[in-house]
Order: structure tokens, then sequence, then C-alpha cells
């Protein structure tokens, strides 16, 4: 059964966050959160997982793990990476991959709207940094 736990940043007065984070656990163990979208969209953006991983700062290695335990989890592949050809390959998402970016989009902004008040709460509790 697939757990989820809310997330989604909200910028306090001080400029401190209040975060909310939506966490999904899949099959196999394998977690799907906001890095992992970020990554996916990456990749979308620039083509390649080694390029996606240079603009988050990880190690390409890291980058394809992650890709290759989300492609596992799922029915059906959702990055595919092809070699060689003029550009030197690259990667490209699938229509699963946008469909993953799109539900986990509208799945963050659903758990926004319902904890709203509460999340801005929080926040105004919040202890200001030392």
């Amino acid at each position: 059964m697939t757990q989820i736990r809310a997330v989604r940043d909200v910028a306090s007065e001080d400029g401190d966050d209040v975060r909310l984070s939506l966490r999904m656990r899949l099959g196999h163990g394998v977690r799907l959160g906001p890095g992992k979208i970020r990554l996916l969209e990456a990749i979308d953006d620039t083509g390649s997982i080694s390029a996606a991983a240079r603009s988050m700062g990880m190690s390409y290695r890291r980058a394809w793990l992650l890709v290759d335990s989300i492609n596992q989890a799922m029915a059906e592949p959702v990055v595919e990476s092809h070699s060689g050809g003029a550009r030197g390959g690259g990667a490209r998402l699938t229509p699963g991959g946008h469909e993953i970016i799109r539900l986990y989009k509208a799945m963050e902004e659903k758990a926004l709207q319902a904890v709203a008040t509460e999340l801005d709460a929080l926040g105004a509790l919040a202890r200001a940094p030392d």
C-alpha cells in the first residue's frame, strides 16, 4: 500500500521556511518525493541524465541509480536512455514519466490546499533562527 506524507515550502516573514513534503513509498521499497521529481524534471529539461545530475549538484551515478529505482518500481520505464548519434546520446521522459510529474504536482497542490491554514499557523509559531 502506498504511504503518503505531505511536503510544501511556505516562506515565513523572516525568510525561513515551513515545509510540507509529499513523499510516497511505492512498491519494492522505492520512495518518490520532491528530489526525484526534480530529477525527472531536470532530465526533461536537459535531455540527459548527466546534465540533470550536474544541474542538481549530484553525481551521474547517483542520478542513474535514482532513475533506475523509479524505472524498476513502475510497470513501464519513466526514463529512456539512448546512446550514440550526432548528439552523443541522452535521455528522455516517457509518457509515464510525464504523468508521474503531473500526478505528483496535483497531489502536492491538493495536500497544500488541505493544510494551508495550519501550515501558516505553524509558521507563525516557529522560533526565529539564532
